[in-house]
Order: C-alpha cells, then structure tokens, then sequence
C-alpha cells in the first residue's frame, strides 16, 4: 500500500502535455500588421538613434569647442560682463557663425526628434527643445542681419551645449537600466568544443571547438571547469558543480552528474562534463528570461501611463505659458524684443519634461534588471506594482513549500539493531530500483557515505516491495500490507513510532529478514530548507501566510506546523483552488498572492491579485503568473515585495521631484520675480533642466542598494 500511495501522488503530479495548431487566411489582417511592423520598426530604428548616449556625447564634445569662440566674440556677453574682447572688422559676425554651425551639428538631433513626435502626433520634450531652439536661432539671425535688438548666440550655444550634456547623462543612465539583457547575452560563449565521435562520449574524447552558432540538437559537447555552458541540454557523462547565479539568483553552487539538466549559460565548477544538447537560440531558458526582461521594460504600467499623459500635457501648458509670456511681456516692454524673446525661449526650455518623462521609466528599468539579476523575472510591470499592495500569501505545497519528490525523513531500527546499518542494508537491496520510494532511501544512504555494496538476486516485487541478498542476507523492504499479511510483529516501541508518523501522513515501509522485521523507514514530500526563512520573512513583513494543497489534512497540517504557517486549506481539488483563492479575496477585502508550480495552479494563478510562478528554473514562459521566480527558492517572494516597495518608493520620489521642478521653474523662467531683479537666463534654465534630470537618474540608482532579507 506504500508504494501504491507513493505512485499514485508521484502519477498525480503528471501532466499529459497537449496542443492544437490553428491558422488561417486573413490577407488584409497580414497586410495591416505588415505596414505596423513597418512603421514599428522605423520607429524602432528612430528610438534607437535618439537614444545612443554615444551619439549625444560626440555632439557634446563638438559643440563645446564651437561655443568657445562664439563666447569669446560675442559683444552682448561682452556688455553684461562689463568685459571688452577682441574686435576687428568683421568679428561681429563670428558669434553668428559659429552660432549657425552650433544649430546645424548639435541642434539637428532636437530637430528631427521634434519631427519624428509631430509626425506621430505626439509633441513632446523633443518639441518644446526645438521650439526654443528655432525661436532663439531666428531671433539672433535676424539681429545679426539688421533688426534691432541684442541677438543671443552665446545663449543658443551654451542652450545646446548644456541640452546634449543632459541628454547625455539621461541617456547613459537608461542605457545602463537596460544592460541586463546586454549582460545575460555575454553568458553564452561563441564556441563550443563539439565531440567529433558520437559513439565516444566522454571528456578525453577527441573533439573540435566550433561557433555556437552552428550547434544543432543533439550535438554532443564537453564542457570543462571554469568554462560556460552553451546551450540547454542533459549531462550523458560526468559530475560536477554549477554556478547558474545569473540566471535563477542562486548564491550556491549546485552540484548536478549524468541525467541532470543544465541551463545555457551556467559555469562549470570542479569537473568536466559531456552534455548533450537539447535547445538552442529562442528555445533556450536563457532566452525566455530575456524575452521576459525585455517584455517587461517595454510594457506600461499604470504609473508610467499618468507620467506619460502628465508629460504630453506639459506640452500644451510649456506652449500655452510661453503664448502668455509672449503677450505679456510684449505688452509691458514693446521697446525690448530681446527681453521678451528671452523670457520665451527660457519658458520653452524649462518646461521640457525631461525629468518627468524619466522618472517612471528609469526606476522601471533597473527594477526589473535588478529583479532577474535576483531571479526575480517579472513579466508585466503591472505585477511588480501589484506586490507592494500584498497582504496574504498563498503558498501551493507541492512543488513549492515542498520539493515534490519523497526523501527519507526518519528511520527507526528495531531493538538490537544498529541504525546506520539497517539504512545501509535498505539502500544496498533498493540501490537496483527506479521507484521514487527506492530513490529516496538510497540518496539518504549515499549522502551519509555508507557503503552498499552489490546486491544479488534482486527482485522486483510489484506494487509490494523489492528483494535482494545483501552480504549473504535475504532482505525485504516492504509496505505495511506486506508485513502484515506475513504476520510479522513490531515491538511495542516501534508501534508507536508507527502510528505517530502515519498520523502525520508519512509513507511506511520496512526492512524484513526472515520472519523479523529490522525497522522501519518514513518517507514524506522533502520540505524545502528554504520554507521556513520564506514564511517568517513574509510574517516579518506583516504578510498574512496561507497554504493550500490537494493533500490530506494529516500531510498538510505536518507541513504547516514544520513551516510554522497557521492558516490551511487541505484536500482541494485543482479546480477548487480558484475558488479558494477568491473566498480569501473576500470581495477585494485583501490583495492575495498565490504562489505555485504553474501546472494544476493555472487557475488559481490567474484568481489572485498577483500570480507568482516557482520552480521555473528552465520553463519560464508561465502565462498565469506576473512574476516568475527562475529558481526554486520560496524566499524570492519576500524578495518581489521588497523590490516592488521600493521601486514604489522611487517612482514617488521622482514624480515629486519633476513635478515640483515644473511646478517651481515655469513661474521662474517667465519673469515673476523680475519685480525684485531676479530673471533666469535661458543657459540658467537649460542647466536647471539638466539638473533636475540628473537628480531624478541619480535618485533612481539608488534603488540599486535596495536591502533585501537575504
């Protein structure tokens, strides 16, 4: 009976894997998304040029050395400072002319940034730039050619200058958010040393070093200590251990021989090994975290959706309060152009929202960078905001809290009996067996470096046991049933062991010689080590902890109490699980997470406030959950919550700090403090701009010392 429970809960975690293709004949639907992949990649290609911090520090560099003779020409900064530079004939016209080539180099990326936003009918920082920049450019070359006034090209000049250093910086700090992916891409090597001879799998096997590009499934490839793995695959020969840190945030290396699976991407450590490939390119777990990365960099939450309408909004105010400036100032001082000019120029400039168009994005961005470099793969940004608001956490057991797998968690020898000895005979007699039962008791015999020898005769006995001669000793490890049918007795002793451990829900078997019986042997689903630390740090965090599972109440309430979880739901059926997950939902009353494999949890995933999918190490396109963790430890959701809190936190500060700078600056730029002699140059402007762009990117690397509990 033993073994008939172990099979059944071992055939209940099975999935039978199923699909259907569907396609069909949508001519004008193909031809519509081709023209939108067209425009999505021009756009793509546009996004791309605009955004290069290389691109924007060469222009830096070039139009700062152009704006030094335009300063040092320039006779209206001569007059402000009091100062009287070189002149000769024809000197008055140098500011203009670098002044123009200033325009052209450096201003040209504005430009054409302002017309890909107008094009797209979506005026933006891009636009307001341009306006100041064309507004300030026709002015000045108007008064170098005979209007009246004080032209400002030293003020164009140092406007662009200071408008690419910022964008510079700004572009540096995203670029660097968005390295993640460039850096899990470096983790595959570009060759791969290939086995020649097939039929010869080993690590002295003669071989060839060959561009991973050109492996196949199948390929058979060693890999030796210190060198990265190059695709996914399964060791055929060899033992050693892995550091796969980068990719599922595992500190510890972990130790994997023939039959395991490795993850492209993975450091070997302590020996060599021959692998055989079983997935490249797009197939590969390496490639799913990317997709996931990037996915979630490029989606939109709700935050990043009211910065984005705020930013695009600040448009029409910066342009509807440079109309008012205009009009204003125009009124009060007819007779100076120039002021009036200037006061335009500094609203368009200051009101560019930069610093707000950063401030979700940014923080967004090193979120989930920082999330897979923890193994913390989000897939919607959404999710990641969702886990602040958490307060119960409901944790599937199976797979999850649990290993999914039996191992032994105590033996007891019978009277007289040694006990390391009787794990030894029970390994040595079940050492020839595949059953999960077997496994268990051979692994727990092995890892305490007993000794077991070759058993003879070994039999299988079907749904009952198995058999062998051990040391010239005909032994049995059997079921409970077995025992009894055979009218073997347990001392006094050993029954009550028995019936404590079957009350927990343990699975029993015993070792049996003869007509006596040696002791007996109590398997159960392995508790992670993990479980523990994850459910206190959740309690630390004043997270309500639940767990639920298909199990009896006994199973169940024994893992509970080991976990120290309160709150049990036992024996639900997959379809139940929904069910339950809305009853603790209670109509909205509390924002639930629910935790599980992603295999009969789908439902349930999907119910919760927020999915979180577990033991994803090398399947990580889990579509009911919003955050995957690619490894398999519990902890990781304490982890999310930490990380989606202070990534709230961030978010808050930088809509604060870009928000109040508007808020603050507009009135400036404009001229409401001209009364009591202050006025903001339009170069002022632009390094306030710059400045509070700087702030709001140097806020947002903060988050990258974010304390986590572990």
């Amino acid at each position: 009976m033993a073994r008939d429970t172990a099979t059944n809960e071992h055939d209940h975690h099975e999935m039978a894997e199923s699909g259907a293709a569907e396609h069909g004949a949508h001519d004008n639907a193909a031809h519509e998304q081709g023209a939108h992949d067209q425009g999505a990649h021009e756009h793509s290609a546009h996004e791309h040029s605009a955004h290069d911090p290389a691109r924007f520090k060469r222009l830096f560099w070039i139009t700062l050395v152009l704006t030094i003779p335009t300063l040092v020409f320039s006779t209206g900064l001569q007059d402000i400072l009091g100062l009287s530079g070189p002149r000769f004939p024809g000197s008055q016209f140098i500011p203009a002319a670098f002044g123009l080539a200033i325009f052209v180099i450096g201003g040209r990326i504005f430009l054409q940034g302002a017309w890909h936003e107008l094009r797209v009918k979506s005026p933006g920082m891009m636009t307001l730039i341009s306006l100041a920049l064309v507004v300030a450019f026709g002015y000045s070359a108007a008064v170098t050619l005979g209007f009246e006034g004080m032209d400002f090209w030293w003020e164009l000049s140092t406007l662009v200058v200071i408008m690419l250093l910022g964008h510079w910086i700004e572009m540096s700090a995203v670029m660097g958010a968005q390295n993640a992916l460039g850096e899990l891409a470096k983790l595959v090597p570009d060759t791969a040393e290939r086995v020649r001879d097939a039929e010869h799998a080993a690590p002295d096997a003669e071989s060839e070093r060959v561009p991973t590009a050109e492996l196949r499934v199948g390929d058979l490839l060693i890999v030796r200590p210190g060198e990265r793995v190059p695709a996914d695959g399964e060791i055929v020969d060899g033992e050693a251990e892995l550091d796969e840190s980068l990719l599922t945030g595992e500190s510890a290396a972990v130790a994997k021989s023939a039959g395991d699976t490795v993850i492209g991407g993975s450091v070997v450590a302590g020996g060599a090994l021959v692998i055989k490939v079983a997935k490249l390119g797009d197939d590969t777990a390496l490639a799913g975290i990317m997709r996931l990365v990037s996915d979630a960099q490029t989606s939109k939450s709700g935050q990043q959706l009211l910065a984005d309408r705020v930013a695009a909004l600040l448009f029409y105010v910066a342009v509807a309060a440079a109309v008012i400036t205009l009009l204003v100032w125009y009124l009060l001082m007819p007779d100076d152009p120039a002021f009036v000019i200037n006061r335009v120029v500094t609203v368009l400039v200051i009101a560019c929202p930069h610093a707000l168009g950063l401030a979700i994005p940014l923080v967004a961005q090193l979120s989930t960078s920082i999330g897979a470099q923890r193994g913390i793969l989000i897939r919607e940004r959404a999710a990641l905001e969702t886990a602040r608001e958490i307060d119960v956490v409901v944790f599937d057991k199976t797979g999850t809290l649990t290993r999914g797998e039996l191992a032994l968690s105590r033996w007891v020898p019978s009277p007289g009996q040694d006990e390391q000895e009787i794990l030894r005979l029970a390994g040595a007699v079940e050492s020839r067996s595949e059953h999960p039962i077997a496994r268990a008791i051979v692994t727990a015999a092995r890892s305490r470096r007993l000794k077991l020898g070759r058993p003879k005769g070994f039999t299988a006995l079907a749904g009952r046991g198995a058999s062998a001669i051990v040391d010239g000793r005909e032994l049995r490890v059997v079921s409970g049933r077995q025992i009894t049918a055979a009218g073997l007795r347990l001392e006094n002793g050993m029954v009550n062991v028995q019936r404590e451990l079957a009350a927990k829900g343990h699975t029993l078997v015993y070792l049996a010689e003869g007509d006596q019986v040696l002791g007996l042997f109590a398997l159960a689903d392995a508790v992670r080590e993990e479980s523990a630390e994850a459910v206190k740090l959740l309690k630390q965090r004043r997270i309500r902890v639940a767990m639920m599972t298909g199990d009896s109440h006994a199973v169940a309430d024994w893992v509970a109490a080991e976990l120290g979880i309160d709150e049990v739901y036992a024996e639900v059926l997959p379809e139940q699980k929904a069910a339950t997950v809305a009853r603790i939902q209670n109509g909205g009353m509390h924002r639930v997470a629910m935790v599980g494999d992603g295999v009969n949890d789908a439902p349930a995933l999907a119910t919760a406030d927020l999915g979180i999918a577990i033991g994803a190490g090398t399947d990580v396109a889990i579509e009911s959950a919003g955050i995957v963790l690619a490894s398999s430890d519990p902890r990781g959701v304490a982890d999310a919550i930490a990380l989606s809190r202070a990534t709230y936190r961030k978010m808050l500060q930088n809509l604060g700090w870009a928000a109040g700078y508007n808020v603050v600056g507009l009135p400036l730029a404009a001229g409401v403090l001209a009364g009591v002699g202050f006025l903001m140059p339009p170069a002022v402007g632009a390094i306030v701009m710059s400045a509070s762009t700087v702030v709001v990117a140097l806020n947002a690397q903060l988050l990258r010392f974010v304390r986590f509990a572990r």
